[in-house]
């Protein structure tokens, strides 16, 4: 039978052995042949020609389609020598890192990515050798945190902070994932920002923001978060003469404490009607009926209510077409969710550096669909004063 017919009937019937010992002898006979060009003689051949000698052999692992193969490599007394044909392989070794590392910032916990080397035909891989596989992500994670920050005037800037479990000294450990989303001069949201520190406490946070000051955070007119007091103190002493907005998703859960449970998707309803109007002087309006409403049956929630109601209705000082989409459209939740759900996986970080690279990468991930989607706010219009002289033509255009 024809050689070429034979492997491909063998090649057809899937015999996987004998595809990979025809692989070994074939890249022998081509190893061979490459080192006899550059000693300048054959095997055991004398020649005045020759260069140096052969020195043994060196084995390799070398990852194919039909699974893992030692190769031996043959050495040189003088020089070096590494088959041409090993360079496709390190293509395929960095399409396989790629994998690995996707999988990882995917959410694939360590031991699982065991079962996918091996799907692809690959040797298992050790939980330490993913994680230094992992570990080159880091210089892509610096470089997307570390950048600087020459898109402003930043006008609207969202804060928020998530507690992860990392193992440090023997014991399992909170820290808080600190991350800062904000809206560019061209209208388009950016993760600017993202540290990881012990706890909320103001000295991190204040610290945290000043680094987001140094890289170039300017131009800073409203900051949404939560009501941590040591977030809010960080946030007057950096961002002096800005205004808070206190937190949708925050307020509306701290506040529904104060109601049964029975009442609360019927408290969370009425609020919600508040931000549903369709100017800043009905939004108002819409508050005090429901500050009223509420004082009747739950008078502690409407106590709250109407104390925060400055810090809640911050957002209406900003008018123009887009002052409702700023508040309507939290872009930190629903990043907050996508974080979570990678790291759900993982559960337990084995230390801090990890928490960095895998939610860093998360964020480089969704900075850079950001960048390519559609525009958050109206191009051109991002501070509160070119707000306020759009909002004669808006309110025009609307009657």
């Amino acid at each position: 039978m024809d050689l070429l017919e034979l492997l491909r009937k063998r090649g057809v019937d899937g015999d996987v052995d004998f595809l990979r010992e025809a692989l070994r002898v074939l890249m022998d006979a081509i190893m061979d042949a490459e080192v006899s060009a550059r000693i300048g003689a054959e095997h055991g051949e004398r020649s005045p020609d020759r260069l140096t000698h052969r020195n043994g052999y060196r084995s390799r692992a070398w990852d194919t389609r039909v699974g893992t193969m030692e190769l031996r490599i043959p050495k040189l007394r003088e020089g070096s020598y590494f088959p041409s044909l090993l360079e496709p392989r390190r293509r395929s070794e960095k399409a396989l890192l790629a994998v690995i590392q996707q999988a990882y910032v995917e959410g694939v916990s360590t031991r699982r990515v065991d079962d996918l080397v091996k799907a692809l035909g690959c040797e298992g891989i050790s939980k330490s050798q993913v994680s230094r596989i992992c570990g080159e992500l880091d210089r892509v994670v610096d470089s997307f945190l570390d950048r600087p920050l020459d898109g402003g005037p930043y006008c609207y800037l969202w804060l928020d902070a998530l507690s992860q479990k990392v193992r440090e000294e023997g014991r399992i450990v909170n820290v808080s994932v600190a991350v800062a989303t904000a809206v560019n001069a061209e209208g388009r949201r950016e993760i600017i920002g993202m540290d990881v520190g012990t706890s909320e406490e103001g000295a991190f946070w204040l610290a945290f923001l000043r680094s987001l000051s140094a890289r170039g955070l300017s131009g800073v007119e409203l900051v949404i978060s939560d009501a941590h007091r040591g977030l809010t103190d960080a946030i007057a002493t950096v961002f002096a003469g800005a205004s808070w907005q206190r937190c949708r998703t925050h307020f509306m859960t701290n506040l529904l404490t104060r109601v049964p449970r029975s009442a609360q998707p019927w408290v969370a309803t009425m609020v919600r009607t508040i931000y549903q109007q369709p100017s800043p002087q009905e939004v108002h309006s819409q508050f005090e009926k429901v500050v009223e409403q509420l004082a009747e049956r739950f008078p502690q929630a409407s106590s709250m209510l109407a104390e925060d109601g400055a810090d809640v209705l911050a957002f209406t000082g900003f008018p123009g077409a887009h002052w409702k989409q700023v508040w309507s459209n939290n872009p930190q939740e629903r990043l907050n969710k996508e974080i979570r759900r990678r790291t759900d996986v993982v559960g337990i970080f084995p230390n801090r550096p990890a928490v960095r690279r895998l939610i860093g990468a998360v964020l480089a991930e969704q900075h850079d669909e950001w960048a390519v989607g559609r525009r958050y706010l109206t191009p051109g219009v991002t501070t509160k004063q070119e707000a306020l002289q759009e909002a004669p033509l808006t309110q025009s255009a609307a009657a």
